[in-house]
């Protein structure tokens, strides 16, 4: 079933994605709406999935994991449990923060942290080609983040829920 956001809803979850901390007072002063309403608005965007957590957002340099590593996964095969296989073995690895089944030439990109390229190779040797059904990996290493943010560009309509 799909909900509308309104504009108080997109102005709650602006606030809350710039500061998840926001006491509701403040969030109910900056969005120009009672204490009691945005409460409840944000236990509905909870409720529905809209809000899926509320997290610290970690700068991964200044906790030693100051190599990002870029890798497209693609398959030998696609058979009925290779695919599934290698997204549950890939959740297993905390170094994969990020996985995207891709339509095109590769299969999966995968966004990797690690601190040093050395142990970025130990996991790829040891762990990332030896999921079964890996046929090759292409990894490149980002040198800089032009645009990292959480944020999403909200605006006022439907959303699934």
């Amino acid at each position: 079933m799909d909900q509308e956001l309104d504009a108080l809803d997109v102005r709650i979850l602006d606030l809350l994605q710039r500061d998840a901390s926001l006491p509701i007072a403040e969030i109910a002063e900056q969005a120009a709406s009672s204490r009691t309403v945005v409460w409840r608005r944000i236990q509905r965007l909870l409720d529905t999935g809209v809000i899926r957590g509320r997290v610290a957002v970690l700068d991964h340099r200044k906790v030693g994991l100051g190599v990002m590593v870029i890798s497209h996964v693609k398959m030998a095969r696609h058979g009925r449990d290779v695919l599934p296989n290698f997204l549950a073995a890939v959740k297993l690895f905390p170094q994969v923060i990020e996985c995207h089944t891709l339509m095109g030439d590769v299969d999966f990109l995968l966004k990797i942290l690690v601190g040093s390229i050395e142990e970025y190779e130990q996991f790829f040797w040891q762990k990332l080609s030896k999921i079964e059904g890996v046929q090759e990996i292409s990894s490149s290493i980002s040198m800089s983040q032009t645009v990292n943010t959480t944020r999403l560009p909200l605006r006022v309509g439907r959303v699934k829920e």
